[in-house]
């Protein structure tokens, strides 16, 4: 498989924190359709990967393309490409699911009616219509993963990034994450995953 078919391209990437090398030249490729793991312990450089693929940091050394545009000359194209899930939620807790899901559809662009249809859509696929209309700081551990991920979804990305993804989350709930793995791998996303 060329490069040219790939979600992600990772070539000889390093990164260092002072005298902490963080990565030492790392090289991987994560094929479209493709779901792949970094494992390790904590401090082991998976956060500061995925930090690097999303743009959120610069590598000093290296490169890395992500949707075929490289995450330093070509960030926004990248954002606009990906989904990122970290390890901690990043929902407003003050609005409801609802709200959440229509708020990231606004932002990444669709029209009103666009963003609310897309919202009840995902509300269905992820098993949180009973849910729609209470606040988000009502919602158990799971809930909200449920809810974050699908707001990174509102748009279909080419790539997700799942920093921990299961981390904390009841055992029903890990299944659930697992399932909308495999949903991405069927849809042709290419799919990077951390975790321990």
């Amino acid at each position: 498989m060329s490069q040219s078919d790939n979600g992600v391209d990772v070539d000889g990437v390093g990164k260092s924190f002072g005298s902490v090398h963080a990565l030492r030249d790392i090289t991987f490729h994560v094929a479209r359709g493709e779901v792949v793991a970094l494992l390790g312990p904590n401090g082991a450089g998976k956060t500061t990967t995925v930090e690097i693929l999303s743009t959120l940091t610069e590598p000093d050394r290296g490169r890395a393309r992500v949707a075929g545009h490289d995450v330093v000359a070509e960030p926004a194209m990248v954002r606009r490409a990906i989904m990122l899930t970290g390890q901690h939620v990043a929902l407003d807790e003050m609005l409801t699911g609802y709200e959440n899901l229509v708020m990231f559809g606004r932002l990444q662009g669709l029209r009103k009616s666009a963003a609310q249809a897309r919202a009840h859509e995902l509300l269905g696929e992820f098993d949180l219509e009973h849910a729609a209309a209470r606040r988000v700081g009502t919602y158990s551990g799971g809930m909200r993963r449920r809810v974050d991920i699908a707001c990174g979804l509102v748009v279909r990305p080419e790539v997700v990034f799942l920093d921990e993804p299961t981390t904390g989350l009841d055992p029903r709930s890990r299944q659930a994450i697992w399932e909308l793995v495999t949903k991405f791998k069927d849809a042709g996303i290419a799919t990077l995953l951390t975790t321990q």
